[in-house]
């Protein structure tokens, strides 16, 4: 039993009500089970369609747990341990993401919201240098190919191999992204600007070589496609925590703190996780999905000697989401810290948040 004493000292801590203190711990775990949620969709995602593993619902149907209906094939011995380690990893994530809160009662709303503005901002950064990288070294590749000039620099097997996307996406696109991710960790500047004006240079160049050179290649057109894509979807969850959005209602900017906090918060609930959560789960349910499908295959353009790169602007829908989970939480967090008149920074968090 928890003494009145004890009582008395927890909410000095947190700075609430018992009403207060039980609002911030079901909001603490609902915004960062989310976000937990989301992290660990991802990884299942990718041991499941790329490494084969069996997934908790096959596992579930291979043991007729919660009436499911048995496989026609039973898993294999070493699907059966990938199974369990799955079903672990799950429990362990409830579990600490529970333990966390609860041993953390005094952690106040505005941290845990500052905290996961700083983790989407990560991503961000991260994945603004990926796509950097790859434009620029898959756009020089792309023009030694069409050049003719690939196979007298590199040889005929590597300018074969260049050629394939599978083998570009594994050994190029994806060193360039993880040494990205590398860079963001050193790299606190988010290049929002600087993208932009690379996304305007690159059609200028477009303009002079065509106009003034006669000179037009396929892959031009793509690195704008593919620089301005990740401009308009990375940027989408800075700008919510800024309150960079359009709104196009009349009413919001009429009301009060209390009132714009209330919005916030159900709007995030109701309209802005829903949505994300869609495009996650529709979009990678299965092999065949819309999302799952192009990245699985490398998916190309098909009009020849362009960029390899399209498989990785379906992969900028699976960011959007991602990171929109996260600062969505965020934003609730700050929303039912506003309502419940936390004292702290009064203010949204990605403004102070290194971005």
């Amino acid at each position: 039993m928890i003494s009145e004493d004890q009582n008395r000292t927890r909410e000095q801590k947190s700075g609430a009500t018992p009403t207060r203190y039980a609002i911030t711990i079901v909001i603490r775990l609902f915004s960062l089970g989310t976000v937990g949620l989301a992290m660990l969709f991802l990884l299942n995602n990718y041991l499941i369609y790329w490494q084969e593993w069996p997934g908790l619902s096959n596992f579930f149907a291979h043991n007729e747990w919660f009436s499911s209906e048995p496989l026609r094939s039973p898993l294999t011995d070493l699907a059966i341990v990938q199974g369990w380690i799955q079903l672990g990893g799950v429990i362990a994530f409830l579990t600490i993401v529970t333990g966390f809160v609860l041993l953390t009662p005094g952690r106040r709303l505005r941290a845990d919201s500052r905290t996961l503005s700083r983790f989407a901002a990560y991503i961000i950064r991260a994945c603004f240098w990926g796509v950097l990288l790859v434009g620029l070294v898959d756009m020089a590749i792309s023009f030694l190919r069409v050049e003719g000039w690939l196979e007298l620099l590199f040889g005929d097997n590597m300018s074969k191999n260049l050629g394939r996307p599978s083998w570009r996406g594994t050994f190029i696109h994806y060193p360039l992204i993880i040494v990205g991710f590398i860079i963001a960790l050193f790299s606190r500047s988010l290049g929002f600007m600087w993208l932009t004006l690379l996304v305007v240079f690159a059609e200028f160049v477009i303009v002079v070589t065509r106009f003034i050179y006669s000179y037009e290649q396929v892959f031009q057109g793509d690195l704008v496609r593919f620089w301005y894509a990740a401009l308009f979807l990375f940027a989408s969850s800075y700008a919510l925590i800024t309150e960079g959005h359009v709104r196009v209602d009349v009413f919001y900017s009429q009301f009060t703190k209390r009132g714009k906090a209330l919005t916030n918060g159900v709007g995030s609930l109701l309209l802005g996780l829903p949505l994300c959560w869609a495009i996650l789960i529709t979009g990678m349910s299965g092999r065949g999905s819309s999302l799952n499908s192009p990245l699985l295959s490398f998916e190309v353009y098909q009009q020849g000697y362009g960029m390899y790169v399209k498989y990785l602007m379906v992969g900028f829908l699976v960011v959007f989401a991602v990171s929109m989970i996260i600062q969505l939480c965020s934003y609730l967090m700050n929303s039912v810290a506003d309502l419940c008149k936390e004292p702290g920074l009064e203010s949204f968090p990605g403004q102070h948040s290194t971005w």
